[in-house]
């Protein structure tokens, strides 16, 4: 009797210790599933293919090494499109049946808030999505983590500075009519408060809209002899290439992104002089720093096609967690996982990405950016990290 009653305390006690130590899904003893959502199709294909690759390389290599605490890193990735309903199924495909323990580097800002809800319903954090949106550690949840100086931050720090620097009298923006295009718009509203200006002239287009010649007009009316761009890839061409036909040459800046390759190549030389907000810098072949260029060469030599800023985000977003992961030691839970961020300090990269630290209530990893300019049909790093 006595036997049988000792048994079942035990057996009681180590109900309560599996109960707090449970297993967080997607950490087996030789596997850690990580699940990104990449746009492979739609709009942003090219960045999305490029961020999978640079992620596939961290993760070969850390494979190559043995792992992470003997764990092997299993990286798997859908397809959203660039659509939110899309991402909505691409999340409940990664955390329902393949089980992932992490979400890391998904882009899209409309597609991370779509697809967020379905990950926290299971505990899933959103580790380092691709998108500068406030939304990625706003309003605080344990299960965010973000790497990305807002589109609102790059500019209310950049701004000024430069202003200053061209002597510019009147400032205009150009910006898309959404949350992306807004939010640089209201950086700029901030950086000219903050040194007692204002627009002189704004000015917004529709989401795929493909003719600024209005825009551009109304700008050069109004003398502007800076413009703040809340503009991508498509847009910030069109809106340079118009000014430049028309000989309107002001100082022009955009937010990071527009800080792609994309922009040279396919905008040619009326590009050059436009600035652009960034962190990481873009890795080309023939990089003036020794590991970029080494770095650039073997994803060239792995994938057959030249690196971008894109495959960068990807492969630091891998690197960030696996630091992390290895701190947390090898009982990886979604709690171990969160206390070892909670007191990470993620020194700067060969890329020049800025220190990031992170705490109890402290979601995003860094505020600052720097400043590039395109010289010569390349980006060219001009600033050091705008401190406010």
């Amino acid at each position: 009797m006595k036997f049988h009653h000792i048994a079942a305390l035990a057996l009681v006690a180590m109900a309560g210790a599996s109960a707090q130590a449970q297993p967080s899904q997607g950490v087996s003893k030789d596997t850690i599933t990580l699940g990104s959502i990449q746009d492979l199709s739609g709009p942003l294909a090219g960045f999305g293919k490029q961020v999978r690759l640079g992620m596939m390389l961290r993760v070969d290599e850390a494979n190559e090494q043995g792992g992470i605490n003997g764990r092997k890193l299993d990286l798997k990735v859908e397809d959203s499109g660039y659509d939110p309903k899309k991402a909505v199924l691409a999340a409940q495909k990664l955390v329902n049946q393949d089980k992932i323990f992490i979400m890391v580097g998904h882009i899209g800002t409309a597609q991370n808030l779509a697809a967020m809800p379905v990950q926290f319903s299971k505990n899933v954090i959103n580790f380092f999505p691709i998108t500068a949106a406030r939304e990625m550690y706003e309003p605080f949840h344990k299960l965010k983590y973000s790497f990305a100086a807002t589109y609102y931050d790059q500019i209310r720090l950049a701004a000024p500075k430069l202003i200053k620097e061209k002597g510019a009298k009147k400032i205009c923006t150009i910006y898309q009519d959404d949350e992306f295009g807004l939010e640089v718009m209201r950086g700029g509203e901030a950086a000219l408060k903050s040194i007692g200006m204002e627009f002189t002239e704004k000015t917004s287009y529709k989401r795929g809209a493909t003719d600024f010649s209005s825009q551009v007009a109304k700008m050069k009316s109004s003398e502007c002899d800076f413009v703040i761009l809340g503009t991508i890839i498509r847009e910030t061409i069109g809106t340079i290439g118009e000014a430049r036909k028309t000989g309107f040459n002001p100082t022009f800046l955009g937010s990071s992104a527009a800080y792609t390759d994309l922009i040279h190549k396919l905008g040619g030389k009326p590009m050059d002089g436009l600035y652009a907000t960034m962190t990481v810098q873009h890795p080309y072949l023939d990089e003036a720093s020794q590991p970029i260029r080494f770095w650039a060469n073997k994803y060239k030599t792995k994938f057959n096609e030249d690196p971008t800023v894109f495959s960068v985000y990807g492969y630091n977003a891998v690197d960030a967690f696996i630091k992390a992961a290895q701190k947390a030691g090898p009982n990886l839970s979604t709690d171990s996982f969160i206390k070892a961020m909670d007191t990470m300090v993620i020194p700067p990269d060969m890329f020049g990405s800025a220190e990031a630290t992170f705490g109890p209530q402290k979601r995003l990893g860094s505020d600052l950016s720097r400043l590039s300019q395109i010289t010569d049909s390349k980006w060219k790093v001009v600033s050091d990290y705008v401190k406010p």
